[in-house]
């Protein structure tokens, strides 16, 4: 797979300050996180009080701000071509060499991840300039994938496919769930992940709580499990759910409520394309739910986007009216919450092509029985 070239980055910087004149921006402040990787590769191994930030000028070339200690690491970067690169010394007061940079009553969009104290010194220093999150103001500004992009994530799903076809071969019965969630990040990490986010494994009960963590309830037959897992592999992100069943006995309304989430996950899956708005996906999933019978057992949105993190918009909501574009990844993972019984989840990471949309996990969507 190529690396990314120098080229590569200023065409992102360039695409990014055009969005940010079209939104009435003076232009944009990152720091450090996956937006400054995605914009300059620059991924520093300590994130301190010392301010590090990128800022892209609408009249102006970039220019990166870092301590002096750090500025050699920040020059060896594939992205760093044309950013003027300037190191304060401790004991100089940053945010001054920062404002330089700003334009006096300017409007500036910053990194969702900034620390408070920077934005707070910024604010010191430029009274009169006012500043927005990226999520309020440029929410899609990562959203729309590069190939090479594309083809990262697509290697992340494959890996996290590759964990869950190795999951199903473990036993489950009378172990807990936190073993089997060590065995999920074990698996993986032998696939190519260098960092596992999470793995939530919600047995029986559990499983009517979205976002219950592995916990010491031990698994026993006739339990289903929903496992939702992921991480990042060479820095692009994997997101996947399945809900699986311990033992062949499944009741007819757990094998009634699995199918009405496939159907239900089908349905969000067939309503990605060109044009179509985001909340069609959530509205085409939640309609097959909430038709069955279960519309208050459907608790969170549809989708979320994923990249350099694994959350991130596009989110598949009631709302959200930005169009779908060729480029975009997001999940598609409908469910249904049964409190104090059980719950099911389907999830997979979905790219929006020219010609259609493409899931990136490709693993069995029905019941799997597992021992």
């Amino acid at each position: 797979m190529p690396e990314l070239t120098a080229d590569d980055f200023a065409d992102r910087r360039h695409r990014a300050v055009s969005q940010a004149r079209e939104a009435g921006l003076n232009g944009l402040l990152i720091t450090p996180g996956p937006d400054l990787a995605y914009f300059t590769g620059y991924n520093p191994t300590a994130v301190t009080e010392r301010i590090t930030m990128l800022v892209l000028r609408s009249d102006d070339d970039p220019a990166l701000v870092v301590p002096l200690l750090e500025r050699g690491d920040a020059l060896k970067c594939a992205g760093i071509d044309g950013v003027e690169v300037l190191g304060w010394r401790d004991g100089n007061d940053e945010y001054e060499i920062t404002a330089r940079f700003l334009r006096s009553g300017g409007r500036y969009a910053i990194s969702d991840s900034a620390w408070a104290m920077h934005l707070l010194g910024l604010l010191r220093t430029l009274p009169d300039c006012t500043y927005a999150a990226f999520t309020d103001v440029l929410p899609m500004l990562r959203a729309v994938k590069g190939p090479r992009e594309i083809d990262l994530l697509a290697a992340a799903g494959a890996a996290a496919d590759a964990a869950f076809a190795d999951i199903l071969d473990v036993s489950f019965a009378g172990r807990r769930e936190i073993d089997i969630a060590e065995d999920l990040a074990r698996f993986l990490r032998a696939h190519g992940h260098e960092q596992v986010d999470f793995t939530l494994v919600c047995a029986g009960e559990n499983g009517a709580d979205p976002h219950h963590d592995a916990s010491e309830r031990v698994i026993t037959d006739g339990d289903m499990v929903v496992m939702d897992f992921g991480g990042l592999k060479d820095g692009y992100g994997s997101d996947t759910t399945r809900t699986v069943h311990v033992g062949d006995e499944l009741t007819d309304e757990e094998r009634d409520v699995h199918r009405i989430v496939e159907e239900a996950q089908q349905a969000g899956f067939e309503a990605v394309r060109p044009g179509a708005a985001c909340q069609d996906v959530d509205r085409a999933a939640r309609l097959v739910i909430t038709d069955a019978g279960y519309a208050e057992y459907f608790i969170h949105r549809t989708g979320h986007g994923i990249g350099m993190t694994t959350h991130e918009p596009p989110y598949m909501v009631e709302g959200e009216e930005h169009p779908i574009e060729p480029g975009m990844c997001f999940s598609i993972e409908p469910g249904i919450y049964l409190p104090g019984r059980f719950g099911v989840r389907i999830e997979d990471i979905v790219v929006e092509t020219e010609s259609g949309a493409r899931r990136l996990n490709n693993t069995p969507r029905e019941v799997q029985v597992v021992r």
